[in-house]
């Protein structure tokens, strides 16, 4: 086997962070094939509490490391957890783009253990006051850079992401990649000053969706020419990623020794790394593709969790699939859509009142684009599902059935609808419904384009040679 190396997430500062996953790994993989000694495997040690230190300094510095290590046969596999994950892609991609700055080394195996590929809820808080505070107790930097990096709608992942999404895929390379996410939080572990680490669809620090590569990227803008309409028509158009294994590791969190996916090194965690370790072909990868997308329906179907509560009766938790949605406004010439409103619709009606109950679990706007919002939407009830009874007693319903409310649209409303320079009402083509680019524990990046409407005022010829003042021009029809 080629050299395997680990690579840790933020904030880490002791290589403790790997538990016993190195040596599970190498006393398990003889038995399923795979040759692995421990002289073959490397462990990270790479600085992101540094608040000087950005994500491209740590790619530079990796790509360096990787040089020492004088490969034999020029190539390795990679086992990353959490931040770890963005930092080797955003390699891959400098390696890709700067050839002559960047080694020739070959990536062959690159396996994510709850990569924070599209950021983390997290990131946000964690440059406030309680990031802040836990830093110095810890005695070290909140790492702000890497922070800014890993906040979600951040334009630095949605470079790398969308780069992916409209990019080559990476199994016609020999690039085999895969995703092993927890399916739930560790209940222990629970922060009662910040609900994140307890949501459901996340592993408590990075959401499914926001680990998972298979993403979309979707477009909605007016075809054609420019119109003078009061409410301009938004159609839709979509791009699918390259297809990339994902699973499920069903009862694993994103850290601590008890469930966490890399600390505990838990048998099932084990087994899949070692899954992926033992792809060789595009058609061994899209085989076991296949297989973790039937693994994670038979999770997805058994989606009851009951927290024992003490003397209480237990809290019951709906593991439905969610989606997240990553919503950039701006118009045709880039410039951000400030206030602009952004509402769901629903029906043949079109009405947002006939949205699904609690279909939004949570909304947050990027801290250096505010018109950068992240929606975390239930999949599950957007779709439409079926009664959810109680494990322990089927007679007991713990959900009632919810009926489908599709189609789904939007309505985009600027705050200027009369400048000289202004944007009109829109709304999505009766045509289009919006629940097509949503996937279950999926991301897609939603950009939402308006035309410019320019009035004829901005511009005027005239032949009166006498002196006018045009410093409150009339605005005229707008310019078709």
């Amino acid at each position: 086997m080629t050299t395997l190396v680990f690579v840790h997430g933020w904030s880490v500062s002791n290589t403790s962070t790997y538990g016993q996953m190195p040596q599970q790994l190498q006393q398990q993989a003889t038995a399923a094939g795979v040759t692995l000694t421990l002289a073959n495997i490397w462990l990270s040690e790479y600085v992101s509490f540094d608040d000087a230190v950005t994500m491209g300094d740590v790619v530079r510095a990796f790509d360096h490391a990787l040089r020492d290590l004088h490969l034999t046969d020029a190539s390795f596999d990679c086992i990353t957890h959490s931040t770890g994950g963005p930092v080797v892609r955003e390699w891959l991609r400098a390696q890709r783009d700067k050839p002559g700055s960047y080694s020739t080394i070959k990536l062959s195996h690159l396996v994510m253990l709850a990569p924070a590929n599209f950021g983390s809820a997290l990131a946000q808080l964690g440059k406030g006051t309680l990031g802040r505070l836990k830093s110095w107790f810890d005695g070290i930097e909140p790492g702000q850079r890497i922070l800014d990096w890993l906040e979600l709608g951040s334009a630095e992942s949605l470079s790398l992401n969308l780069d992916h999404i409209h990019g080559p895929d990476p199994v016609a390379s020999d690039h085999f990649m895969f995703v092993l996410v927890g399916d739930r939080p560790d209940r222990a572990l629970y922060d009662h000053l910040n609900s994140y680490t307890g949501e459901d669809g996340s592993d408590g620090v990075v959401r499914l969706a926001a680990a998972n590569l298979n993403a979309r990227h979707a477009l909605l803008t007016i075809q054609g020419q420019v119109t003078t309409n009061v409410v301009d028509t938004l159609t839709l158009n979509m791009q699918q990623g390259p297809r990339s294994a994902f699973k499920l590791i069903a009862g694993a969190s994103h850290s601590g020794a008890a469930h966490g996916i890399l600390q505990s090194a838990a048998a099932p965690t084990i087994a899949a790394i070692l899954r992926c370790l033992q792809i060789r072909t595009a058609a061994d990868y899209a085989g076991l593709c296949t297989a973790f997308d039937a693994e994670n329906a038979q999770r997805d179907a058994d989606k009851v969790e009951l927290d024992p509560s003490g003397l209480f009766s237990p809290r019951v938790h709906i593991h439905d699939p969610r989606s997240m949605l990553i919503v950039r406004l701006a118009d045709e010439a880039g410039e951000p859509l400030t206030g602009a409103g952004f509402l769901f619709t629903a029906g043949p009606q079109a009405s947002p009142d006939m949205m699904p109950d609690d279909f939004m679990i949570d909304r947050q706007a990027n801290s250096k684009s505010k018109t950068t919002i992240t929606l975390f939407l239930n999949n599950s009830l957007l779709a439409g599902d079926a009664r959810v009874a109680d494990p322990t007693n089927t007679r007991k319903t713990l959900r009632a059935a919810v009926a489908s409310h599709r189609p789904y649209g939007a309505n985009v409303q600027p705050t200027d609808l009369a400048g000289l320079v202004h944007h009109a009402l829109a709304k999505t083509a009766a045509t289009d419904d919006l629940f097509s680019m949503l996937g279950p524990h999926q991301t897609t990046v939603l950009d939402v384009v308006l035309p410019r409407k320019i009035q004829e005022g901005v511009f005027r010829l005239t032949q009166n040679l006498t002196p006018e003042d045009f410093s409150k021009p009339a605005p005229g029809a707008v310019i078709a």
